[in-house]
């Protein structure tokens, strides 16, 4: 007599790997028009800013709020109206335009490379005024001396003044003296000709990069 056959359960299949999606990020344009007066330089935009396609958009970041409170807008305008600022005589650009999670993770070339561009952009549009947001890629891409405030030598014919970055993950400043700095570009912008190395008031300054 035949024994009954042992039924052989089937191998179990290995699930595939997930694939992560990894988010398409957008290119985030300049704000720039024919008069500009004023003109932010950003170092590189964030991952909010990559997915959205404006600058400054992650929710944290207070350069809107800045923006208003120094004077330079009437109101505290939307990452998604940037371009009203063409009104207002301000454009927005950045050093280097690959999206990151942070500045850190440019390098020094990346760096090197934006500046050579930023000084093209500004020759051609002749801003009265650049805003350069952040200390530490302005140190390291152009002057390892410098300070926040307005800088003693011009870059490609306009004033420069360095910002503080209004990144919400850079906490060592507030929002009142965010607004101060601001501010003091805004009476930058507005001084009549000749006075263009008369110094501003500003916020005590900090030792520490910003």
């Amino acid at each position: 007599m035949t024994p009954p056959s042992k039924e052989v359960a089937p191998k179990a299949v290995a699930a595939a790997p997930a694939v992560l999606e990894v988010p398409a990020y957008r290119l985030v344009p300049d704000v720039l028009g024919e008069h500009t007066s004023v003109l932010f330089c950003g170092i590189n935009p964030g991952l909010t800013s990559g997915l959205t396609g404006h600058h400054f958009a992650r929710p944290g970041n207070r350069f809107w709020k800045a923006l208003a409170l120094g004077g330079l807008v009437e109101r505290v305008l939307e990452p998604s109206e940037e371009r009203e600022l063409l009104a207002y005589g301000i454009g927005i650009t950045n050093l280097v335009s690959r999206v990151t999670a942070t500045a850190k993770e440019i390098s020094a070339a990346e760096l090197a490379e934006g500046v050579e561009l930023l000084r093209e952009k500004v020759a051609q549009v002749g801003p009265k005024v650049l805003a350069v947001l952040g200390l530490g890629a302005w140190r390291s891409a152009v002057d390892k001396r410098a300070d926040l405030g307005r800088q003693p030598e011009p870059f490609a014919g306009a004033a420069v003044y360095v910002l503080p970055n209004p990144s919400g993950l850079q906490a060592r400043y507030q929002l009142p003296e965010l607004g101060a700095f601001f501010a003091e570009v805004r009476l930058a912008r507005d001084e009549p000709a000749g006075g263009a190395d008369r110094r501003h008031p500003r916020p005590p300054k900090h030792s520490s990069a910003g």
